[in-house]
């Protein structure tokens, strides 16, 4: 299976440009958000910090077996580059119940494909509340970062190019 280098292997320089800080969003808190999603190690601090159910609580926690989702990303583009097969499912449950906001994750999937040696992806999300999508922009290219630095060789480098966002339903805030 390929392999997914973690965060500390992104390119830090091509993240900038899905920095979009708020209030509710400094830089800090975008960063440990996109490292918790992806699956690496927060510190306490960090977390006691950054994480609280006005910034999404449950629903925007991504990271259930992350690592291994952008693996085989990675895996299905380096063994096949024209595949329509290299998603990311987010939640983990094929019979989420509308009462659980561990169940309810607002983004769905992410569909990656390759255009030569460009990066492109589509996400699906059930909602969006604007407050919250800075969270949101930064894990997306954060990830698509590292999807694109995993697939670069001494072959070829590849580049993220274009994203789009489709969101059944957006909301200005999020209600807690």
């Amino acid at each position: 299976m390929g392999q997914h280098r973690g965060t500390e292997a992104c390119d830090d320089e091509t993240t900038k440009g899905y920095n979009i800080e708020t209030d509710l969003f400094p830089l800090e808190a975008l960063k440990v958000y996109s490292a918790h999603n992806l699956g690496d190690n927060i510190k306490e601090v960090d977390q006691a910090k950054y994480f609280s159910a006005h910034r999404g609580g449950s629903q925007g926690d991504y990271r259930e077996e992350m690592k291994r989702k952008v693996a085989n990303v990675v895996d299905c583009l380096s063994k096949y580059p024209e595949s329509k097969r290299a998603v990311i499912t987010v939640p983990n449950t094929s019979l989420p119940s509308h009462t659980s906001d561990d169940d309810a994750k607002c983004m769905r999937e992410i569909h990656f494909y390759l255009d030569g040696e460009i990066l492109n992806a589509t996400v699906w999300m059930r909602a969006q509340a604007a407050e919250i999508f800075p969270k949101n922009i930064h894990f997306v290219g954060t990830l698509m970062d590292c999807v694109a630095t995993s697939l670069t060789n001494n072959d070829k480098t590849i580049k993220i190019g274009q994203l789009f966002y489709l969101a059944t339903t957006i909301v200005s805030v999020r209600e807690d």
